[in-house]
Order: structure tokens, then sequence, then C-alpha cells
């Protein structure tokens, strides 16, 4: 179990950090950065199928496809979400919504759990409503204070939980799913960094190429450790170890100089009384064991 714990921090945290190379990368535009990191991640992917030997993940889903045609369609539909997804991660640290996007994470484990409610019918605790509870109040009292969501926070709650509902609806949820909807943002992203003048980039940022692919292993050890730790731990004591990456984004989005608005002070007092309550209910299920 701690073996497992040790691997669910480290990913976590290099998930989070990962937030940084969009700083580290300039001047490169986000668009560019998005397509390199597309570029980057599928070997990586690959890499890591091969490394755990999840190599007959491909020829499931290929069965799956044959026997459900309109799979192609939602698989198209998860490709166009985790572009976008892949985009704002990028995006947001040098336009000013690093914060938001980091509000929309700590809001994400809360959304995945009512569309769980919603759609599986998982069972819902009473910590698990009070969770919820306090996640609307904030978010209510929020939407009053500034007649607004950042449209960023939205994307980042709501994206990634659509994402896996869909995925274990269909039941596709493998990293070879996850290659093949790369592969299918692959056209955009080769466009986009064919746009970009990296001569002039590296000019401006000698360090470029080594953040590059320093940034490429981050990923690569983030991924390994995701999978390790996937195969040591519970569902729901993964999910809890999960906060650490929006925690270290958060951090983050401070360091670059972003500020929080008073007026956000009360949903994140709410996001952090959700949070508590998710975590209290995880360890009152008695899944966190030495």
């Amino acid at each position: 179990m701690i073996r497992g714990v040790v691997f669910a921090i480290l990913s976590n945290i290099l998930f989070g950090t990962g937030y940084y190379f969009a700083v580290l990368l300039l001047p490169l535009d986000d668009m560019g950065m998005f397509g390199l990191r597309v570029i980057v991640l599928i070997p990586l992917i690959l890499l890591v199928i091969f490394i755990f030997s999840q190599q007959k993940d491909f020829n499931d889903l290929w069965q799956k496809i044959v026997k459900k045609p309109p799979l192609v369609l939602i698989i198209l539909l998860l490709a166009m979400n985790v572009g976008v997804q892949l985009w704002l991660f990028i995006y947001a640290p040098n336009n000013g919504q690093a914060l938001p996007v980091s509000i929309g994470y700590l809001l994400l484990p809360i959304v995945a759990s009512a569309l769980g409610k919603l759609v599986f019918k998982e069972h819902f605790t009473p910590l698990k409503w009070g969770a919820l509870l306090f996640a609307a109040i904030g978010v209510a009292v929020n939407l009053i204070l500034t007649n607004s969501i950042s449209w960023a926070t939205f994307i980042a709650a709501f994206g990634y939980p659509i994402y896996i509902v869909l995925r274990r609806y269909f039941d596709i949820n493998s990293l070879a799913t996850l290659v093949v909807e790369l592969c299918l943002c692959l056209p955009v992203a080769v466009y986009y960094v064919a746009q970009s003048d990296l001569t002039f980039v590296q000019q401006q940022n000698p360090y470029f190429y080594g953040y590059l692919i320093l940034f490429g292993l981050v990923n690569c050890i983030a991924f390994i450790s995701y999978i390790r730790s996937s195969n040591l731990l519970p569902v729901n004591v993964l999910g809890l170890l999960g906060y650490f990456e929006p925690l270290v984004m958060l951090i983050i989005s401070f360091l670059i100089g972003e500020i929080l608005d008073a007026k956000s002070y009360l949903l994140m007092i709410c996001l952090s009384l959700s949070i508590v309550l998710l975590i209290w209910d995880s360890l009152n299920k008695g899944e966190i064991k030495s």
C-alpha cells in the first residue's frame, strides 16, 4: 500500500508541475505548445503500453468498434474533448487563466461523483451529499457575487468527468483508446507546429529543446507512476490522492503571479470543505490502511 501511495503522489505532483512548462516553453504560442505536447505524448504513451504489456488493449478496442461501429463517433467526441483539455492546460498559465483552471480541477472530483451517481447510480453517502452541497453553495454564491463563472473553470470541471463517464459507459477506458484519441488530434497538432517558427523560439529561449525533452520525461514518469499506483491502490484512494495535482497547479498559479479575487474566497472555502468531506468519506470506508 505504501508503495502505491508514493507512486500516486509522485504521478500527481509530476502531472501538476507540467503546468509550469507552459511558461518554460515561451515564446512558443499556446497552439504550438499544444501541437508539440500531442506529438510528444503519443510515443511516450505507446512506450508505457509496451512496458506494461497492454498491447492487447488495441485489439480489444478494435473488436468493440467492429461490433458497434457507432463507437467511432464516440471516440471522435472523446478526441475533441481530450484535445481541448490538453490545449487548456497549456493555454491557462500564460493567459491569466491558471487560477480558474486550478479551481476547475478542484471541482472535477465532485462533478465526477455527481455524474457517477446520475449515470451509474453509484451509492452516495451522507458525506458525499455534504461535499456536493458545499460545492454547489460555493459555486452559486460565486455566481451571485461575480455574475459569471470562468469559462476555463467550467471546461476544466466538466470536461474530464464527461470524458471519463463516456469511456466507462462504452467500456473503452484504456491507454490504447487515449493513443487513438491523440492520433486523431495529430493532424491539428502537426499543422500548428508547422506554423510555428521554432528557430526564432530557440533564439529567444536557448533552453527550449532541453525543456521540451524534460517535459516529455516528466510526463513519461508520471504515466508510469500512475499505472503502478493504479495496480496497487483501491480506486477511491487513488482518487483521493489525485488532489495533489490541482493543489500543485494552484501553487504554480500563485507563483506565476495570479491573484485570487476576494469574491472567490467563499468558493475556495466551500471547495476546501467539500474536499475534507470526500477525504473523510474515503477514510470511513476503511480503504486507507497500511
